[in-house]
């Protein structure tokens, strides 16, 4: 009986915790035409977003709209947002899985 708790509690512990996907922000349509909907880029040259670190993406965010990193698109792209508005984009993207490219 021992055995088979231990096998149990083993199997519960190395189930993936599965995090709630966050709700589609209202901001993402402007940041999807590049970036795509689930942060897989179709634009070349534009980075894929699924996947990266929350708080990369956010202090990203914040950098673009401040002006730190001079990236004028990025810039109006962004415009004047809230830091609630660019947490919930950075969740959104973080939380999407990377998809590898198609194969010709």
């Amino acid at each position: 009986m021992r055995t088979v708790l231990i096998a149990a509690l083993c199997l519960v512990a190395a189930a993936p915790l599965r995090a709630e996907m966050p709700a589609r922000p209202a901001r993402l349509g402007l940041c999807a035409a590049c970036h795509g909907e689930r942060g897989m880029a179709q634009v070349p040259g534009t980075p894929n977003l699924a996947g990266q670190k929350l708080d990369y993406l956010r202090e990203a965010l914040k950098q673009y709209r401040d002006g730190r990193r001079d990236v004028a698109l990025m810039k109006a792209a962004i415009g004047p947002v809230s830091d609630a508005e660019l947490d919930r984009l950075a969740q959104w993207y973080s939380a999407q899985t990377p998809v590898a490219p198609a194969q010709p």
